[in-house]
């Protein structure tokens, strides 16, 4: 399973999106308002479960703020820290 997918599985299930499927999820979608849908709060619950799934700590608004662009933007962010650990 890549990332990407990996990632759509945990925000359906960590975030209760129990109303969409993985493939309903379009990569390139926005996370917050149109696109998913996802909140400030959500944002949060972002951070917490991009630590507790993959073991990396977002500390910077700014990292965080373009990581958290779309799915893809998401998935390539992890690819590249995990790559670099």
């Amino acid at each position: 399973m890549n990332t990407k997918e990996k990632l759509k599985k945990i925000l359906i299930t960590d975030l209760n999106l129990e109303e969409l499927a993985p493939e309903d999820i379009d990569d390139s979608a926005p996370l917050f308002g149109e696109g998913l849908g996802l909140d400030s709060l959500d944002a949060v619950e972002l951070v917490v479960i991009i630590q507790k799934h993959f073991g990396i700590e977002i500390k910077d608004m700014e990292e965080g703020r373009s990581a958290f662009q779309s799915i893809e933007a998401l998935a390539a962010y992890i690819d590249r820290r995990l790559a670099a650990a």
